[in-house]
């Protein structure tokens, strides 16, 4: 039997490698971990996990086929769990940056149903902020 324990990377085509860097870089606090230019690779640290971001236009880009935009993306949408969750914090980070966040809502994820927001990231890839199951009962006294 195979036990799976978490997300341990992800990877996305972009088209603009530089504005998906400034975004989870510059807005959400991933940094560079390793760079491959030859390839066509760059891997930021987010947590635990990693996301790997491959320009369109590189050796492994170019493999995937043609780049995501409006008539299709890559995936639905990739769940970051933020700890602390605190949302006017959250919120006042995006906002610096110009990024708008979603309503608030409670949403069900690997720990449970818990706060959370979604957000697009430059190339409209829809990233979810979520925070901890037991964040479900300080949403309902608000």
């Amino acid at each position: 039997m195979i036990h799976l324990r978490e997300i341990d990377h992800l990877v996305l085509r972009v088209v603009n490698l530089d504005a998906m860097l400034g975004f989870y870089c510059g807005v959400l606090g991933c940094r560079i971990e390793r760079r491959q230019d030859g390839i066509g690779l760059v891997q930021l640290r987010a947590g635990r996990s990693l996301l790997d971001l491959v320009p369109v236009d590189g050796p492994l880009g170019r493999a995937g086929g043609a780049a995501p935009g409006a008539q299709g993306r890559n995936l639905d949408h990739f769940c970051f769990r933020v700890e602390p969750f605190d949302e006017a914090q959250i919120r006042a980070q995006l906002q610096a940056h110009g990024v708008e966040a979603g309503a608030l809502a409670l949403r069900y994820g690997a720990e449970g149903e818990g706060p959370s927001l979604y957000v697009s990231d430059p190339e409209g890839n829809v990233v979810e902020l979520k925070g901890p199951a037991d964040g479900a009962s300080a949403m309902k006294k608000r």
